[in-house]
């Protein structure tokens, strides 16, 4: 079964604004999120990222995908090139409060297909086959489509997904889209103006890339959920059909003060006026989203 990170959880961002959301608003803060655990394994590090690359992407979005892999692991050291704070890193940390364990990850094979070996309309079953051409224990194998390819639910109920196989030893897996000519609307907001809600002006992304800074957001949603829910019986609350993780319980969230259709309020770049949240390595920055902390019962912004 494959954990969906589900538009549905985007319409409750824009959807609810029109006073739905006014109402239950107050419930929420009166009721901690709790994100229960199942009791299942889950994902310790060092976990190997590979990568498949399905279509046509250009050496610069290979390169803003594989920096914010890379960007995980890089710890504050003493040194001239040490990675500022706030950093990808100190975000990725929190997962390790899921498991008290580490969830260092390394980034391991990369396998391009830029001829579109199974079409440039790929079914779910397709995605899962195109993940497990590298299989190995302890990894999380991500499929990334290009802007060409259309995916069952892409748009439509999803931005991404993450799963498993069910044969032993089981595989984590995961797949996120560029929706930069599908629907930037639901899958890059907030660097585009959204679909429904209040059509205010959308934020610079931070590496000029709409569709692809788009797809680090949804990465990001998904690889946590992987880690802390790779199997089924992980973290998450509600049905474990369509559950809520430990980033999907935040969507819309990436800074203090967000509600519904406001992202919060993010570092913005006084050369380039591209916002952001997150440092990375070689002076990329990023906009990560919130992730739930189980220290604290809340969803954590790093600003």
């Amino acid at each position: 079964m494959a954990f969906n990170y589900h538009l549905a959880t985007l319409l409750i961002v824009f959807l609810t604004i029109s006073g739905f959301q006014k109402s239950s608003s107050v419930l929420v803060k009166n009721q901690p999120l709790v994100l229960k655990y199942h009791n299942g394994d889950l994902l310790r590090g060092p976990v190997t990222v590979n990568l498949v690359w399905y279509g046509k992407f250009t050496p610069i979005q290979r390169s803003i995908i594989v920096d914010f892999l890379q960007s995980l692991n890089t710890l504050k050291r003493l040194t001239k090139a040490a990675t500022p704070l706030p950093s990808v890193a100190s975000w990725w940390k929190t997962t390790e409060k899921y498991h008290n364990g580490s969830s260092a990850t390394v980034v391991g094979k990369q396998i391009l297909d830029e001829n579109y070996s199974l079409g440039k309309s790929l079914k779910n079953y397709q995605i899962q086959y195109l993940a497990t051409k590298i299989a190995q224990p302890s990894s999380i194998n991500v499929v990334l489509t290009a802007k060409e390819v259309s995916v069952d639910g892409f748009c439509m109920s999803r931005c991404g997904s993450h799963g498993s196989t069910k044969t032993k030893p089981r595989v984590a897996y995961a797949w996120v889209g560029n929706s930069e000519t599908q629907c930037p609307g639901q899958c890059a907001w907030p660097f585009h103006q959204p679909i429904y809600g209040p059509q205010s002006p959308p934020l610079v992304s931070p590496n000029g890339d709409v569709g692809v800074d788009g797809m680090v957001i949804n990465l990001a949603t998904v690889l946590a959920g992987a880690v802390t829910n790779p199997f089924n019986q992980g973290y998450f609350q509600g049905p474990a059909t369509a559950p809520l993780e430990a980033v999907s319980a935040c969507t819309g969230i990436f800074g203090s003060g967000a509600y519904p259709g406001y992202a919060g309020e993010v570092l913005v770049d006084k050369t380039t006026g591209a916002s952001y949240n997150a440092h990375g390595l070689n002076g990329r920055k990023y906009l990560v989203p919130a992730m739930w902390d189980p220290k604290t019962s809340a969803c954590s912004t790093l600003v």
